[in-house]
């Protein structure tokens, strides 16, 4: 299915991403009439959510392993066919790392392609972000002993992989990932002694309206619920990992009640064996291109940082088109819909399409409500922090322990994490603070910030060299 860019006229639109926000945006603006230029990190397309098992492992039911895959399926036939039409160009192991005005009427997106790390650059009249989002990591005394893996990370070692993490898994953090994890590993064959919830499911009661209106997320919450029920799943909420133990990797996990605001509870920590721990609280935008774009960003209920839209998926900037977790973590029904929109959106602009019909709106409206709510009722309390001692290393790739980052904030002044990480490093290794960020502006005492920076991923020093003048 891959085909490369023409060096004709540009095409209509070039799209970041090929998760599900993406890729519905793709089909659904080839067939009003767009030409478009779909590029993707990934070898296959379907994003983090849709993961496909390598071809060498023979899985013949992969979508055993996915929730909602009737979804992507005819959308990935679609693409297949728009690919072979010419109405598409799908370009995979393509790595954007910037977008820029230029190259006539439109955007330049430059990338690294491929194994080789190839320079590439895609021109287009309009651009589509569907870049998604990582995982939000709180530390911990522990966390990085062998065995302990993102809840997302376990989530995909089995998509991509076949494997698990462990025979003995705990599953731990907060949102409603856990439940989705807890149960695939179950079913894989994993033993889950707990899923350790650090929010409280009462959470959700100031909420009432937000779920009345989405009654398939309360079926599917109640189908989570019992499929833990008949694996004899202990569920713990307001509770979380404060340690894992171990020498040579997590042998076990101390699990503590929290108060309202996530202070561990003296006198409430336990012990559970395991050999394995899945740990994630939520997720986090993947918004670099569109904070480069100089994209107006707010603070959602979940405490992250997210694209401003408008109610045809329009950024700040014309001519920039945002989709998915950008706007906010939703989850896939929510990215698909928010891709057709946007392609309709395009559509209009480009061509003088129609607009998007009003029941997608209607549906969007609705699962974004769900989204805010349950990211209200997720976001951490600001006592997390209580459970890091001094030595507990919070920049993971330059080995930068919570001691030293308090010590710039008390002693010589540090109001924010960019100051932080010019005292201290933190943020500076190979992840550029993903890993560490949130962590890094809890300890600071300041709120969550759009991260900026002019490349995405790290680019070839040749890359940069061969740019022309302008773009330079």
């Amino acid at each position: 299915m891959p085909s490369s860019a023409s060096d004709t006229a540009p095409p209509d639109l070039a799209i970041v991403g090929a998760g599900p926000a993406g890729l519905a945006a793709a089909v659904t603006a080839a067939g009003l009439g767009l030409r478009v230029v779909l590029l993707d990190a990934g070898e296959r397309p379907g994003g983090q959510y849709y993961r496909h098992p390598a071809p060498g492992l023979g899985a013949d039911r992969p979508e055993a392993l996915h929730h909602g895959w009737a979804a992507f399926a005819p959308r990935e036939a679609a693409l297949r066919a728009h690919a072979s039409a010419g109405r598409i160009t799908y370009l995979p192991a393509h790595h954007v790392w910037a977008v820029v005005p230029g190259g006539g009427p439109g955007w330049t997106l430059h990338a690294v392609a491929g194994p080789e790390e190839a320079a590439a650059s895609v021109h287009a009249r309009a651009v589509l972000l569907a870049t998604g989002s990582y995982e939000r990591q709180l530390p911990f005394p522990g966390w990085t002993l062998p065995g302990v893996v993102g809840a997302g990370g376990a989530q995909a070692m089995l998509k991509s992989g076949l494997v698990l993490p462990g025979k003995r898994v705990v599953v731990a953090g907060s949102g409603p990932l856990l439940l989705a994890v807890a149960g695939s590993l179950a079913a894989a064959g994993a033993r889950v002694p707990a899923v350790v919830e650090a929010a409280a499911y009462t959470a959700y009661a100031g909420h009432l309206p937000a779920l009345l209106r989405n009654p398939g997320k309360l079926a599917e919450a109640a189908t989570y619920g019992s499929a833990l029920l008949h694996r004899h799943i202990r569920l713990l909420t307001r509770h979380a990992v404060t340690e894992a133990h171990g020498t040579d990797r997590v042998e076990a996990v101390t699990v503590a009640r929290l108060d309202r605001d996530w202070r561990p509870v003296p006198g409430t920590a336990r012990r559970i064996p395991c050999d394995a721990l899945a740990v994630g609280h939520g997720l986090v935008p993947q918004l670099e291109l569109a904070t480069g774009l100089g994209c107006a960003t707010r603070v959602t209920p979940d405490g992250t940082v997210a694209l401003e839209l408008d109610a045809e998926q329009r950024t700040s900037v014309p001519g920039i088109w945002s989709a998915g977790e950008t706007g906010g973590i939703g989850g896939a029904q929510l990215a698909l819909l928010e891709g057709e929109i946007a392609a309709h959106s395009i559509a209009v602009h480009a061509i003088a399409g129609r607009p998007a019909p009003a029941a997608l709106a209607r549906r969007r409206a609705r699962l974004r409500v769900f989204a805010e709510a349950m990211g209200a009722a997720h976001r951490p309390g600001d006592g997390w922090t209580g459970w890091l001692r001094d030595d507990t290393d919070v920049c993971r790739c330059e080995e930068v322990p919570a001691g030293r980052i308090r010590e710039a904030v008390a002693d010589l002044g540090a109001r924010d994490a960019r100051t932080v990480k010019l005292l201290t490093r933190s943020g500076m290794g190979w992840c550029q603070g993903r890993m560490c960020g949130p962590a890094v502006a809890a300890l600071a005492g300041g709120g969550p910030a759009p991260d900026r920076r002019p490349l995405s991923c790290p680019v070839p020093l040749r890359h940069l060299a061969e740019l022309p003048p302008a773009d330079g």
